[in-house]
């Protein structure tokens, strides 16, 4: 058996002191560390396996110590990573103080951006072009060469359009990859990915390794660039698609190449790594490559949980019933019982739910792909037209579609349903996947109403309301965690815009404090109870519901009675659901002194578990008790300086 080689690979300089013929074993290694890995921690699996040759082609080929290589998306990661000396943070992966599941530049200089969100690569990649070139002395002066890799569902975005409209307008060398592997995290939507499906499918892909090979073996050395450009050489002409859409925005466009096969690859890429124009090369790939349950099925081991492998069999750990399945069982509901209501997602079934609903009404559920700016458009389009678009997204995808929301649907008071999943802390995609400021973001616009479900009873009522609610926008944040196993509330109070349910009264008619939770963060209230009550403390529990508008009744009886509150919220404390209270109070002429907020610090959080994400920022139980304490505390000598208070509680 040959000497491991991925142990040695400290760096890009020790994969180039390797032969060609041993990069297949060092990509065999490298897949095998992946799936090791994601198999216990969980984590992007296929998009991993499918771009294994091509990253060590382009490391190959390319000194990324010196130039630049930027990701789409980032989920693909692992393999860049690998090869540039991070092997040993490999087994805490999207874990704290190990490697993160996207690029991250505090963890090495290989990684220029920490990236998260699709379509930012081209335009980050044409800056970097251009600011080079300045720094270097004038117009193409940079021996920097720049790269940018993004897959065929992430080209279709708006932004990777623009930037790759600009980057035609470059005098310099700039390389797009276009990693085609005809996947998205499910079926890629949209006329473009019919394009792809054509292009694949032509002879030039399937004959370009046969006849690439023939014309090699007649060229005495020289350039095969030279070859097309002045002799007319087959290889790169066979190569060269003259009729493929992006020759429009002002690219030199080669290909489709087989993304797994390495005597196409290095020589190809080390072919076009320094023509002085723009070149986009289609690489065609399979999603999941190496493994055949990930290439069976690429969406369900697009980012699995941990899993179990024995022989042929493999099993994803369930972990409980997701918000997601609850999301997805209540809209079948829905659905059923309205056939105006449309379901809608961008490219996110599966990580939304939407798939289920796909399954069983077809005909009115619509996937957009990676166009967040778009599916909020054509939502507000289809209720214009009268009909009820519900718009499943995650949290932090739903500020890309933020204009839209000014001007084609809130401007507009048009009745569109946003579910946001993913808000608050997600776990180990990190910092680039919270969801912390979509309260902030929407509650400015006129006549929305923003709301958060507690448990699935809850998330079933919002949505029921939703349903209904036709005075203008609503939005319904839900968290990456599971639902409760006992409710909020035994029997759910149906939802009435605007007002907050207690779900634990206080035990006297002057209790200590009142604690308006938003969203999950009532379960964590309520279990912080007995901590509470250890200390003689009398605290009533209610949840908020709504953000906007706020239950300014329930705020004005509890302050005229001077008891202190508390808001909670996995939200960023500027400009979330505690300050919506505190406006409000004060539009109400109320006396907010005794109004304090508890929910998300402004700092980055890194990957780790949300349970540990939740416990440092004081959001769990003991640091919700903990808050408690201390406004109780703190309220007491303030409530002394207030007329008519008394003092003598708990």
């Amino acid at each position: 058996m040959p000497e491991a080689l991925l142990p040695t690979i400290h760096g890009p300089r020790d994969l180039k002191k390797l032969a060609p013929d041993q990069l297949p074993q060092l990509a065999s290694e490298i897949r095998h560390e992946i799936c090791e890995q994601v198999s216990k921690t969980g984590g992007h699996l296929a998009p991993n396996l499918g771009v294994v040759e091509l990253t060590i082609a382009l490391h190959y080929v390319f000194d990324f110590g010196h130039d630049r290589l930027l990701f789409d998306v980032g989920h693909q990661c692992y393999p860049h990573k690998l090869l540039t000396g991070r092997l040993g943070l490999l087994d805490k992966l999207r874990q704290k103080d190990g490697m993160s599941g996207f690029p991250e530049p505090k963890e090495s200089e290989f990684d220029l951006f920490s990236v998260g969100h699709a379509g930012t690569a081209i335009s980050t990649a044409v800056g970097m072009a251009r600011g080079d070139d300045v720094l270097a002395g004038g117009k193409g002066e940079s021996d920097r060469s720049v790269v940018s890799l993004i897959g065929d569902a992430s080209i279709v975005n708006g932004l990777a359009l623009e930037g790759l409209n600009n980057a035609g307008t470059l005098h310099r060398q700039f390389l797009t990859v276009l990693n085609d592997n005809g996947m998205s995290i499910s079926q890629p939507q949209g006329a473009m990915a019919g394009y792809f499906d054509r292009v694949r499918v032509s002879p030039t892909y399937h004959d370009l390794k046969r006849r690439g090979k023939e014309v090699l073996d007649r060229i005495p050395g020289g350039s095969i660039l030279e070859e097309v450009y002045h002799r007319g050489g087959e290889m790169l002409k066979a190569m060269i698609s003259d009729g493929h859409m992006f020759e429009h925005f002002g690219h030199i466009c080669i290909g489709p190449v087989d993304g797994h096969d390495f005597p196409t690859l290095i020589p190809t890429l080390a072919e076009i790594k320094d023509i002085d124009r723009p070149v986009l090369l289609h690489v065609k790939t399979i999603k999941g490559k190496g493994y055949e349950f990930a290439e069976g099925d690429a969406t369900k081991f697009h980012s699995p949980k941990p899993f179990k492998r024995e022989g042929c069999r493999v099993e994803i750990d369930s972990g409980g019933r997701s918000f997601t399945a609850a999301y997805a069982d209540a809209m079948l509901d829905v659905m059923a019982n309205d056939e105006k209501v449309y379901a809608v997602t961008a490219a996110m079934g599966p990580g939304t739910g939407v798939d289920k609903l796909i399954e069983k009404f077809p005909e009115r559920t619509l996937d957009t792909g990676i166009c967040e700016s778009h599916a909020m458009d054509m939502c507000a389009g289809l209720a214009k037209s009268g009909l009820k678009p519900f718009f499943a997204v995650y949290s932090t995808f739903s500020q890309r579609a933020l204009d839209q929301v000014f001007q084609e649907v809130a401007l507009q008071g048009l009745p569109v349903r946003v579910c946001m999943d993913r808000a608050g802390y997600v776990g180990g995609d990190g910092a680039v996947h919270h969801g912390f400021m979509d309260i902030a973001m929407f509650r400015t616009f006129p006549d929305v109403v923003l709301m958060a479900a507690s448990d699935e009873d809850s998330l079933r009522g919002a949505l029921a309301f939703m349903r209904d609610h036709d005075a203008g926008a609503s939005f319904l944040r839900y968290p990456r965690a599971n639902v409760a196993e006992q409710p909020v509330e035994e029997n759910t109070t149906p939802f009435e815009l605007g007002k907050a349910v207690c779900i634990q009264p206080a035990k006297t008619d002057k209790p200590d404090l009142a604690i308006l939770a938003y969203g999950t963060t009532v379960i964590d209230a309520r279990s912080a109870l007995p901590m509470l009550r250890e200390h003689e403390l009398d605290v009533a529990i209610y949840d908020a519901r709504f953000a906007k508008p706020v239950d300014i009744a329930l705020v004005t009886t509890l302050l005229e009675a001077g008891t202190p509150i508390l808001t909670v919220e996995d939200h960023l404390v500027d400009g979330g659901f505690g300050s919506a209270v505190l406006e409000a109070a004060n539009a109400a002429s109320l006396d907010t002194r005794l109004i304090h907020r508890h929910g998300m610090p402004a700092t980055w959080v890194g990957p780790d578990s949300r349970t540990n994400q939740l416990a440092g920022a004081n959001l769990d139980a003991a640091g919700i008790a903990q808050r408690a304490r201390s406004v109780i505390q703190s309220a007491k000598s303030l409530r002394a300086t207030m007329p008519g208070v008394s003092v003598e509680r708990g």
